[in-house]
């Protein structure tokens, strides 16, 4: 009964956050960039429904765009490390052998860092930059998608449906794709979630330091950076990136909650 509460208010909540984010990638009521120093930190109304910041820029339409930068950033991580750790941890698991040991060996080296800290060294490689932050934390996010995926495929290869399956006469790659992967998407699905969180929260952090995505791209945490020095005089400037950030977080978790009960 929890189980499911959570999958329905967790659904809820991704799905409004989700789609506030999709709306920042194409429609903002006022330019982000756009200053009127008339209007510094002016307090929510009906023309500024979130307020104005110390530049008099309008603080709805920057968390519009911020939370589309994010969700550009937290997708595209998805796409590097969910679709290639995916793929990796269903190739080792199902095949095994020494390629797995060598490839699962370096993901133990790989996991053994934290992943903020992996994630920053690639930054000052590659530098600060929206697609480099969606590159660095992609490569970062393998191990982990490859481990889980490589777990479930070793318990599920040797069950019954899958010896059918073979004894029909389905290929390697058949029952790798049609067999095995529908039955462990219920982990999978958990696993994204919890990866878009991660990813969303290592966005913003490395925004917040200065070196993720950078201006005139506007980010949570980069608003959250820029605003804490105002925080008592124009408090909702930090109030309302926070709050997206939290339903956000909030949301996908209770989401990974519910689909892995």
């Amino acid at each position: 009964m929890v189980e499911k509460r959570n999958l329905i208010v967790g659904g809820t909540l991704a799905a409004a956050v989700t789609v506030f984010m999709l709306v920042g990638l194409f429609y903002t009521p006022y330019d982000p960039e756009a200053m009127d120093l008339s209007m510094k930190f002016a307090p929510a109304s009906f023309a500024h429904l979130f307020g104005c910041d110390q530049f008099g820029r309008d603080v709805l339409s920057r968390v519009l765009q911020g939370s589309g930068t994010t969700f550009l950033v937290a997708a595209g991580t998805l796409c590097i490390g969910g679709g290639l750790g995916t793929l990796l941890g269903l190739f080792t698991g199902y095949f095994g052998g020494w390629p797995d040991e060598m490839i699962m060996r370096f993901n133990d080296l790989v996991v053994a860092f934290p992943s903020i800290l992996l994630a920053l060294i690639f930054i000052s490689l590659l530098g600060p930059g929206k697609y480099n932050v969606i590159l660095a934390l992609g490569i970062v996010f393998i191990p982990s998608f490859a481990r889980i995926v490589r777990s479930q495929v070793i318990v599920h290869k040797d069950m019954d449906y899958v010896k059918s399956a073979r004894l029909m006469g389905a290929g390697r790659l058949r029952t790798l794709f049609v067999h095995i992967l529908p039955n462990i998407r219920r982990t999978l699905f958990s696993a994204l979630a919890i990866g878009f969180n991660n990813a969303v929260l290592s966005e913003a952090g490395m925004s917040y330091l200065g070196i993720g995505v950078q201006p005139p791209d506007a980010s949570i945490g980069r608003m959250m950076s820029e605003a804490q020095a105002y925080i008592f005089t124009a408090p909702w400037s930090v109030l309302f990136p926070g709050a997206v950030m939290i339903l956000m977080v909030l949301g996908f978790g209770l989401l990974s909650d519910g689909w892995s009960a």
